[in-house]
């Protein structure tokens, strides 16, 4: 019988970026940057302009098709959901709401288990999420 491999710790601890595509950078780069506020490391010889956001790099990448994706490519975890909400609404960002057999946001909020989300879209398309653990 063969040993099972070791495991490897060679991810463990490194960072991590999370690659968005868009169709216009410089409309995503307004959004990322002035809207949300995300901390602009700067564009990359690849054509990608990356964001710091916590331990987390969000890059963005031209890509013609812009994103398929229908389900959050980010959620950024908040102390505090409705202080966000506003503060990110008086910035331009517009939030969803959902009322769906099962699934429905009051003033954009829905409890999910042990946690609060709202959701909202960038101008990519790119679906974003707020949420707030429930203590």
């Amino acid at each position: 019988m063969n040993a099972p491999a070791p495991r490897s710790n060679v991810l463990k601890g490194t960072q991590i970026s999370c690659m968005l595509p868009v169709i216009d950078l410089e409309r995503a780069r307004r959004f990322y940057g002035e809207q949300l506020g995300l901390e602009p490391v700067g564009a990359k010889a690849s054509g990608k302009f990356v964001y710091r956001c916590g331990g987390t790099e969000v890059a963005l990448f031209p890509k013609p098709g812009g994103t398929k994706a229908t389900h959050s490519t980010l959620s950024f975890q908040v102390k505090e959901i409705v202080a966000a909400i506003r503060a990110l609404e008086a910035r331009g960002v517009v939030f969803a709401d959902y009322d769906l057999p099962g699934f429905k946001t009051v003033d954009h909020v829905a409890v999910l288990g042990s946690e609060k989300a709202a959701w909202f879209q960038d101008p990519e398309g790119n679906i974003l999420c707020l949420h707030e653990d429930i203590a």
